[in-house]
């Protein structure tokens, strides 16, 4: 026990090992930090993402809307042609 001790303390009082491991947990976190970092920046990009696909959604479902009112008011061959326009977009 008192030989670990010793050897710790010798290490400890090392200012050069000391440097070292103070570089290395440096590093370390700043890696931790990194990751993080990057996994924000991903989940903010997917979130933009998803909202702009909601928003592309709302806006067909708007157009598609008004064109079933459209058809409605319609004759039959007409409201036909304006479905097949529609189907094939």
């Amino acid at each position: 026990m008192t030989t670990t001790l010793t050897i710790l303390g010798a290490i400890i009082g090392n200012k050069t090992i000391m440097a070292i491991f103070a570089a290395l947990i440096g590093g370390l976190g700043l890696y931790v930090a990194g990751g993080i970092n990057r996994a924000k920046k991903e989940a903010a990009k997917q979130a933009a993402e998803k909202f702009a696909a909601a928003q592309d959604r709302l806006e067909m479902d708007r157009e598609a809307t008004g064109a079933e009112r459209a058809a409605r008011d319609l004759p039959d061959e007409a409201a036909r042609q304006e479905a097949m326009r529609w189907a094939k977009r």
